[in-house]
């Protein structure tokens, strides 16, 4: 099925989620290159999910786009206040998401972030923060009542299960405090995204299309939830990143600024046009990997990964091919070929 395989290493410019290498695999099918990177920290059935993401961009490729460009945020990770402004000032976005709720700082640094990227945004820019699912109910109230004065958007995932976010929604709405829901690490990881709709606890979904299962699988999620959607990245290459902008540009509405502007994060990327915003959108294209492969995280990582890949039921076949510490063929496929064998 696949042609080639090979392990990406990219240096983020700031921690990020605990990393300061995100690491992954991508293959080569017939529909172009595609990528699985289930962090180091998910084991089955979530990396099932990911892989079948894989699949769907590497054989079947993406749904027709109803729009050839889209709206992304800043994502501002849990740096200094002066350093989140400049991020976000020269970004070109006039939406940023901001990380808060970092394990080591205080919610002063929280503040001190937010109040600098709205400062940098102004007064008309969207501001957002992403907690990551680390409060509790009383202290996300209490946080969002002292945030809500910065004129938030919505809040990603406060508190990390769909009742404790059912229960601060409505005490945020019985107190005033004019500050949506979104869900993310519910939707995606609980097993059961249509709670976050039954009980009521979040006014917006973010999707992510590897740890949900492909683009297709994710447009079919969006209608049975019937919220407005949010696209998010998982912290891709550039190729990963290619099919959540697919999602978004096959989305009939798409009424927010989507988390897909994250290759900027990188040192590096896997290609030479990296999928990066122009005047706060990204263009809907494909991605091609860059030959120089200076990206590349050699053939002990692809044998490690390969390995891991062989964990997921039915993956095993489609990799068999693979030659630890071979060089793989990075160049592009032509039509119609799919080189068989040459993994």
């Amino acid at each position: 099925m696949f042609s080639a395989a090979v392990a990406y290493a990219l240096g983020l410019r700031n921690r990020f989620r605990g990393l300061t290498v995100r690491e992954g695999l991508l293959v080569r099918g017939p529909a172009g290159w595609a990528e699985w990177s289930p962090f180091a920290e998910y084991t089955h059935p979530e990396i099932d999910a990911w892989w079948q993401a894989t699949v769907e961009a590497a054989t079947l490729g993406f749904p027709e786009p109803v729009r050839d460009r889209v709206p992304v945020n800043a994502t501002v990770p849990a740096i200094g206040p002066e350093a989140a402004h400049a991020l976000v000032a020269t970004s070109g976005c006039r939406t940023a998401k901001v990380k808060v709720a970092e394990p080591g700082q205080t919610f002063a640094d929280d503040v001190a972030r937010v109040e600098a990227v709205r400062d940098a945004l102004g007064a008309d820019g969207k501001l957002r923060v992403d907690v990551n699912g680390l409060w509790d109910v009383a202290a996300a109230e209490r946080n969002l009542r002292e945030l809500a004065r910065f004129d938030l958007e919505y809040a990603e995932q406060p508190c990390a299960s769909v009742g404790d976010l059912a229960q601060l929604r409505l005490r945020l709405a019985r107190a005033g405090v004019d500050v949506p829901i979104a869900a993310d690490e519910s939707i995606r990881r609980s097993g059961d995204p249509e709670r976050v709709v039954a009980e009521h606890a979040a006014d917006i979904a973010v999707l992510k299309v590897q740890p949900l299962g492909g683009v297709r699988r994710c447009l079919e999620l969006a209608e049975r939830l019937g919220l407005p959607v949010v696209v998010s990245s998982a912290l891709e290459s550039s190729v990963g990143l290619a099919a959540g902008v697919a999602l978004a540009a096959a989305l009939p509405e798409l009424p927010y600024a989507c988390g897909l502007n994250t290759a900027t994060m990188f040192t590096t990327d896997v290609t030479t046009r990296p999928l990066v915003a122009v005047d706060g959108e990204i263009e809907v294209r494909s991605v091609d990997v860059d030959a120089a492969a200076d990206w590349t995280a050699g053939p002990d990582a692809t044998a490690a990964w390969l390995e891991r890949l062989a964990t997921v039921p039915g993956a095993r076949a489609t990799v068999t091919t693979v030659i630890p510490g071979s060089t793989p063929d990075l160049r592009p496929t032509p039509t119609g070929a799919t080189h068989e064998g040459e993994l």
